[in-house]
């Protein structure tokens, strides 16, 4: 199969999906030094139309969108939480690939990129210092680089959806907010500690994706808090304070992937009694 799907197969590969359909797709589900799964990001797919979350680090989201059955053309919108080299760098090969199905008519419509000012800065500069001018000719044409302000607005594949400031302490980073099919909602807090600006997003939320860089158990092992992240055990802590409903982690290392689903749930659990998911690269949730 090839790394770009036709514009035909694309519409083959959605006639089971309906509009009133909503399902998280983990394209990968490690931190940024992992080698055993691919860094964290995910699409959210919503009737024929997906939203992807970030894309990793290099060329190996093409290989992930491929098994995970998502052509390039149903892509139509991006979001960059940060410009950490483990979220962005797969953006510019999803910029490039699907500029080239533009070129020879297999993409139809217009690719709306959407991150904080900063983000959308650095990318659309590394596009343009690394792809050729027929790539970079679609930028402000039909591959659109949107800026957003915190609390602003997006489409998400559909989806009406906020953008949030985390308040990071390293480099700036946007989650996002999604309500779901029924009213539900989705929030998306990045991949480091929870900060009380984000609790209008967060609070009661029926979905809350949230990153465990390991075990409190191994803090002395991986150093969590060295680098600003949180723990299994923290965000079962956070989930059961803000009262949500589904608690998802991500964003993990990956030298127990044997074990993570079982002892990730089970020190969440400690706090928390709601559903816990600690999904594998590839994995579907229906939402």
């Amino acid at each position: 199969m090839t790394q770009f799907y036709s514009t035909e197969l694309a519409r083959v590969s959605l006639l089971c999906y309906t509009e009133g359909m909503a399902d998280l797709i983990m394209l990968g589900t490690g931190n940024a030094a992992v080698t055993q799964c691919y860094n964290t990001c995910f699409a959210l797919r919503h009737g024929a139309g997906v939203l992807l979350v970030d894309a990793g680090g290099g060329n190996g989201i093409l290989r992930r969108l491929e098994e995970a059955n998502i052509p390039l053309p149903t892509i139509h919108h991006i979001f960059v939480t940060h410009t950490h080299t483990d979220h962005i760098l797969g953006v510019v090969w999803v910029v490039r690939m699907i500029a080239q199905g533009m070129n020879s008519g297999k993409y139809e419509g217009v690719l709306h990129v959407y991150g904080h000012a900063e983000a959308m800065r650095v990318l659309e500069l590394i596009c343009r210092s690394t792809l050729p001018g027929k790539v970079c000719a679609h930028f402000g044409v039909d591959i659109l680089f949107c800026a957003l302000e915190d609390g602003a607005a997006f489409d998400a594949a559909g989806l009406p959806a906020r953008a949030f400031d985390i308040g990071s302490t390293k480099a700036q980073q946007f989650g996002f907010e999604v309500v779901l099919p029924e009213g539900k909602r989705l929030t998306c807090l990045g991949d480091e500690p929870y900060n009380e600006r984000a609790r209008e997003y967060a609070a009661q939320a029926d979905w809350l994706l949230c990153e465990a860089f390991c075990l409190y158990k191994d803090r002395e092992r991986f150093k969590p808090y060295e680098k600003h992240h949180s723990t299994a055990l923290d965000a079962g802590r956070l989930a059961a304070e803000l009262e949500v409903v589904n608690l998802l982690l991500y964003h993990t290392e990956d030298k127990t992937l044997a074990s993570r689903r079982h002892s990730y749930a089970e020190e969440a659990a400690t706090y928390f009694t709601g559903s816990i998911h600690v999904p594998d690269d590839l994995e579907q949730i229906p939402l």
